[in-house]
């Protein structure tokens, strides 16, 4: 055994386990210091992947040679595509996993890879010099060292739960909390705050009459979340269930806020807007009859549930009694109650767009230290930190994607040039460029990036060059097949559209709103003919060629736009100029420039407090 690695990732969430499996596959010496390799990649709020603009995170990650996607996909109990009333750029994927299965999985994935070592342990201090980190020491009185370190210590690092006036320090329910780095990256000139999150009770299945309640069952087509070719959820598909609070329920609620941590001042970190407390929803929305609940199975062989929707951190005699006052929970027993968490994070202002430290060299943060919440938007930092990490320890250029290549981009991004002043949560509404950013054509933007890099498989490319062929062959057949109106007009008025008057291509049909691809082959034997020569992933090649010619209009205009911005990202202007000299800029810009310190012009326009003015003054001094 040895005690010298390339890089050290610290904790073995979400974040740590991809970026240690990105590391690693790249051909780093990797590893991965877990306090519990049980709970390697634990789901500690619901457990489920994706969502709104998350899916497409997934998606990225899976495109660029990330493990999620294919980790959840082979753990998922139900799948579901959000927002299919929506156009393609709002499609999210989204999907229950079996909690332990997931666990299982990641642990099988870290194990196959060859350079991949795991220690069970708790850093407490890391090693640094001459400004550099450059290595660990552990509550064992382990030293490690390596050429990069990555902190993924999620809610660990001071952290303290709250039930009620009940405070338990730890990470994790039942998991001690982390202490040493918080102290000594504040004593090294790092900016630290407080940040708050909670998870919801965990009920017995047994004890739920679920026949009052409305089921929501998933769907079982092609879609997943790996562009790697194989079959999907081979898992039992299970179905989740949706329900209401009432008044009777908020009643109790209200009864119990003189004790809520959230409203006595025990808690005074702030929390997420998006995701409030059922406690927060009874106040904030007082005029609201009930809120919506959704009853989540936590895996195949296990009664356990998690009730999304009903956060708390109000005493428990006050969560139970709520709980009883909702008819299908009459007779409700819980595994445990909700609770919430503070724990330290560090504004991600004090990083570059590697999710290096500005402070530290070689030093990187991921996931929660940097004030994000959410296993998506974890994972992802921890991917591109394991990429920026093996570069530094090996060479070559910075891995940076742009805010029109990925939603991963765009959440980096606002993050170190925007900070948080909320636990930062992906949207699609985030996305300026959102049709070029859709679900459905990740791997065409990311995963010829990933393999020239070396993470992404031949396998991977392989298969995005067959699709990206095949997708090819299907739009040229449809701008080039001439349709006479005599063969198709009455399979037209049966599929509720207007009959052509004359010719024309294959392409205007499919433009049609009332018609697809499907409907239109069904109308034309060559156009079939040519779509049976797809053998592999038919379904998912034929949909992505679709949404091409649909929306060829949009995706140009929006390549436009994001041209001209990009030409903003060309100018580079760190180190540059001194901004407190700049008598032209205002007070708050010449603060905002010296913190952040932004690598180009583009980068400074989306700081909060540069105004446009301040913009212009910048390029005048640029001799543009």
């Amino acid at each position: 055994m040895t005690f010298n690695y390339d890089v050290i990732v610290v904790g073995a969430g979400h974040a740590g386990c991809d970026a240690a499996a990105a590391a690693a596959n790249l051909g780093s010496r990797t590893l991965l210091i877990t306090m519990d390799m049980n709970k390697i990649a634990q789901m500690s709020c619901n457990p489920a992947v994706g969502g709104i603009a998350k899916g497409q995170i997934v998606r990225e990650m899976d495109a660029l040679g990330g493990q999620m996607g294919i980790v959840t996909d082979t753990t998922a109990i139900q799948f579901r595509m959000l927002n299919r009333s929506k156009g393609p750029a709002m499609w999210s994927p989204r999907a229950q996993s079996d909690r332990s299965r997931f666990i299982e999985k990641w642990r099988e994935v870290l194990d196959s890879i060859p350079n991949l070592f795991i220690w069970q342990d708790v850093v407490n201090q890391l090693i640094i010099k001459n400004n550099t980190v450059v290595g660990v020491k552990t509550s064992l009185d382990v030293e490690f060292y390596a050429k990069s370190v990555i902190l993924t210590v999620g809610t660990f690092l001071n952290g303290l739960m709250h039930i009620g006036k009940t405070q338990i320090q730890g990470g994790r329910i039942s998991e001690p909390a982390s202490f040493g780095i918080t102290e000594q990256l504040v004593a090294l000139g790092f900016e630290k705050d407080r940040m708050k999150t909670g998870t919801p009770v965990r009920i017995d299945g047994r004890s739920v009459d679920y026949s009052l309640m409305e089921e929501q069952k998933g769907e079982n087509d092609f879609h997943k979340f790996s562009y790697l070719d194989f079959q999907p959820r081979p898992l039992k598909q299970l179905s989740c269930w949706t329900l209401y609070t009432n008044e009777a329920s908020h009643d109790v609620l209200r009864s119990g806020l003189e004790d809520s941590p959230l409203y006595n001042g025990q808690i005074k970190s702030i929390g997420p807007r998006y995701c409030p407390s059922i406690e927060t929803k009874i106040v904030t929305f007082a005029d609201k009859l009930q809120h919506q609940l959704f009853l989540e199975p936590e895996g195949e062989n296990t009664q356990e549930y998690y009730l999304n929707g009903f956060s708390s951190s109000l005493p428990l005699s006050i969560q139970l009694k709520a709980l009883q006052q909702i008819p299908a929970f009459k007779n409700i027993h819980i595994y445990r109650p909700g609770y919430a968490i503070e724990y330290d994070f560090f504004p991600p202002t004090q990083l570059y767009h590697t999710l290096e430290t500005k402070l530290i060299k070689n030093l990187f943060f991921a996931g929660q230290i940097n004030g994000t919440t959410g296993y998506e938007e974890a994972g992802s930092q921890g991917l591109m930190a394991g990429i920026n990490a093996h570069i530094n320890t090996h060479g070559g250029n910075s891995f940076v994607l742009g805010r029109d290549e990925a939603y991963i981009g765009v959440l980096i991004d606002d993050l170190v040039t925007k900070g948080v002043d909320e636990p930062y949560r992906m949207f699609t509404s985030r996305a300026e460029y959102r049709i070029l950013l859709r679900q459905d054509d990740a791997d065409m933007r990311l995963t010829e990036k990933a393999y020239n890099i070396g993470l992404a498989t031949q396998e991977r490319f392989s298969l995005l060059k067959d699709k990206r062929e095949k997708i090819e062959n299907i739009v040229d057949f449809a701008r080039n097949y001439s349709v006479k109106a005599e063969y198709v007009n009455s399979g037209l008025e049966a599929f509720g559209t207007t009959p052509l008057r004359h010719g024309v291509k294959l392409i205007d049909l499919i433009l049609r709103p009332q018609l697809n691809i499907e409907k239109v082959a069904s109308l034309i034997p060559a156009f079939k003919e040519e779509l049976d020569k797809i053998s592999n992933r038919k379904e998912e090649i034929i949909e992505a060629a679709e949404i091409l010619m649909k929306y060829e209009g949009y995706i140009a205009r929006e390549k436009i736009i994001a041209e001209k911005i990009n030409r903003l990202e060309n100018i580079k202007i760190r180190g540059k100029f001194d901004y407190n000299t700049i008598q032209s800029l205002s007070t708050e810009a010449k603060q905002k420039l010296t913190n952040i310190n932004p690598d180009t012009i583009a980068q400074a326009s989306r700081i909060p407090g540069v105004s446009p003015n301040d913009i212009n003054v910048l390029l005048v001094l640029l001799g543009r």
